[in-house]
Order: structure tokens, then C-alpha cells, then sequence
């Protein structure tokens, strides 16, 4: 799968295996330098959807959540050349109650953001979305999967500019009754009514 190449001249995505995400994420190893933080927005780090109104397990569809992210980065510290990253997440997945068919795609986003210095603050450089499809097997209603990202190109100005001043954010695109229910802190996780 390949995101877009058009981008705001400021960071190219691409997503496909890439071995030493894979390998990060099975044994973590130090990063070889300054990377930017690569981390899940924790308001769209989960969705569950809902096939009713009343927030019950009955109703849970589909669910949800991104339960880590790791990064590699390599850059030439002589020049302004792009710094580039590799990143990987582990995303978990669920079939409630309410959920119909054995598969289902979830849209989701990746952002990067670099630090303002003026104003202290974090602007979005680039923002790109993809969807991601989980199969569930006969008997199964929960199911993992990696989804990695093996070029993101962060330009820099100059060949002082480290990696902290980027950040890479990944999450779900959520509508605002997802993102309401996420921020009242009530879960309906992957495990719910699973024993061990």
C-alpha cells in the first residue's frame, strides 16, 4: 500500500514492510540518533464503534487501538539533507456483539509536526490519511496486525536541525461522538468480556 507522493514540499510517506520497524517493534533497540517522537494522539489512539445509541457492550461493533508505536531514524549531520524515518505500530483490533461481516476498515491518519519556535508550539507540517482493513477469522473476534511506514522524509533547514524538533503522530479518524466518548475515559477495549 502506498500513500500519496503530492505533498506540501515538507514530508513524503510511504507505507510497506520494513524489517528493522519489524524488528524494533519484536526486540526494542536504542535509535541510532535524535529522532523525531513518533507516538499515537492520545485522544485517537482508540475508536469503538456503536450499532445503537446506548453506550452498552451490546451495542459494540467494531473496535479499535493502537497499542504502540516505534521509530528508526538516520540522517547526515554535514548537510540539510531530509532526515529519514521508519516507523511501526501494533494495532489491535475487535468484533463486538454488535458487529456484522468478518472484516472491517478503519480510516486513520499520520501527521507531522515541527516545532515552532517562536511561538513554542508544535505546526502541523503535513497530515495524510490511509485506511487500514482487519480480517477476523472464523472464531475469532479479536485479531493484531503491524502497520509500518518505511520512508518518511522530515526536511530541515539546516544541518543543526535535529530530529526533537519533529514530531509524527498517528491515530483513528474519529467522528465527535467517537472523540467524546474517548475523552470520558469509559472503555470498550479489544479484551472486553474475554477471559485471561
Amino acid at each position: 500500500m502506498r500513500i500519496a507522493a503530492s505533498l506540501l514540499a515538507a514530508a513524503a510517506l510511504t507505507v510497506s514492510g520494513c524489517q528493522g520497524v519489524r524488528d524494533t517493534l519484536s526486540a526494542p533497540q536504542p535509535n541510532p540518533g535524535p529522532c523525531p517522537n513518533a507516538l499515537s494522539l492520545y485522544d485517537a489512539h482508540r475508536i469503538v464503534n456503536f450499532a445503537g445509541p446506548d453506550v452498552v457492550y451490546g451495542n459494540v461493533g467494531f473496535t479499535g487501538e493502537i497499542l504502540n508505536v516505534v521509530s528508526n531514524c538516520t540522517y547526515n549531520d554535514r548537510s540539510a539533507s531530509p532526515i529519514e524515518m521508519e516507523m511501526g505500530m501494533r494495532l489491535g483490533f475487535g468484533r463486538g456483539p454488535a458487529a456484522s461481516g468478518d472484516s472491517h476498515t478503519y480510516d486513520m491518519f499520520i501527521t507531522v509536526l515541527r516545532l515552532d519556535p517562536e511561538r513554542n508550539v508544535m505546526a502541523v507540517i503535513h497530515r495524510e490519511t490511509f485506511q487500514v482493513t482487519a480480517r477476523f477469522p472464523a472464531g475469532r473476534d479479536r485479531v493484531e496486525m503491524i502497520e509500518e511506514f518505511s520512508s518518511i522524509r522530515i526536511p530541515r533547514v539546516d544541518p543543526d536541525t535535529s530530529g526533537a524538533n519533529f514530531e509524527v503522530l498517528v491515530g483513528f479518524e474519529l467522528t465527535d461522538e467517537q472523540l467524546e466518548f474517548n475523552r470520558s475515559g469509559m472503555r470498550f477495549r479489544v479484551t472486553a468480556g474475554q477471559d485471561g
